[in-house]
């Protein structure tokens, strides 16, 4: 089974983004991908990587095999319902929308449409990315393989039930946005100790780059790595203490639940104006 030709109904930073690393992946030739979006400024970003574009969400999706609805949460419905009428059996549908259900997609589109959720986040640009993905009631079979495989390209790539893509768009599709807070944050820190910033800059991104890595090594837990730098009466208990005083822990758990429930509102938002 083929990818065959990418299509995005939407040309912003997601799109942008799947674009530009699937490129640097070499997964897929820039004239197999296509994209549809009103903006010309958009589509001028687009066109300039040899993808192809156009103003029409129909004439996308003539173009296109694999349809990736990269837009805006509230312009699903209205996205989906103009290019309802003209999906048929071979496409297949890939959304990137926070909060949107694939019920709800399905719904909208034809009867048995293929439809899957996907939420990869922005180091996918630099094939860093991380990418959890659902599959609805009528994909057929291999297509979950099909976009399991595109998506390694980006970096890495896990299957699961529905339930669980909200929460892990609060983890890693939220998630770059922390981890940028906290490189900031450590730099700021660095500054103020006397350290230039963009030496402070770079020991912080390659501490956070390496300390990441040594987690996905797996051979240990992030808590015993962590109390591996700790030496008893050390530096670096002190500095733990003070973030625990702070509340690190707290304000990050509490990060990733608000990032989900505002995802749980949007889809009941969407449902509720859908069945209005």
């Amino acid at each position: 089974m083929s990818i065959g030709t990418i299509g995005f109904l939407g040309a912003g930073n997601v799109a942008m983004t799947i674009t530009k690393g699937l490129l640097s992946a070499s997964a897929v030739a820039a004239d197999r991908i296509a994209v549809s979006a009103p903006s010309k400024r958009n589509l001028k970003l687009i066109e300039d990587l040899g993808a192809r574009t156009t103003h029409s969400n129909r004439e996308l999706l003539e173009m296109a095999d694999t349809v990736f609805l990269a837009i805006k949460p509230n312009l699903a419905g209205a996205v989906l319902k103009e290019v309802a009428p003209f999906v048929n059996k071979n496409h297949l549908f890939i959304s990137l929308a926070a909060g949107i259900s694939i019920d709800y997609i399905e719904d909208i589109l034809p009867d048995k449409s293929r439809v899957i959720r996907a939420m990869p986040n922005t180091p996918s640009i630099i094939m860093q990315g991380a990418t959890v993905f659902a599959c609805g009631t009528h994909v057929k079979e291999g297509d979950n393989r099909l976009i399991q495989s595109l998506f390694s390209r980006l970096g890495i790539s896990l299957e699961g039930d529905e339930s669980v893509i909200d929460a892990a768009m609060a983890v890693s599709g939220c998630g770059p946005a922390y981890a940028y807070v906290a490189i900031d944050a450590l730099a700021d820190g660095g500054v103020k100790m006397g350290l230039p910033r963009d030496i402070a800059i770079k020991l912080g991104a390659q501490t956070l780059l390496g300390s990441a890595k040594m987690v996905l090594a797996g051979e240990k837990h992030p808590s015993e790595l962590k109390d591996d730098v700790c030496s008893p009466g050390g530096t670096t208990i002190d500095a733990i203490h003070e973030l625990e005083k702070g509340g690190f822990r707290r304000c990050l758990i509490e990060a990733v639940e608000a990032a989900c429930l505002k995802a749980r509102k949007i889809n009941e938002n969407q449902l509720f104006s859908h069945k209005k």
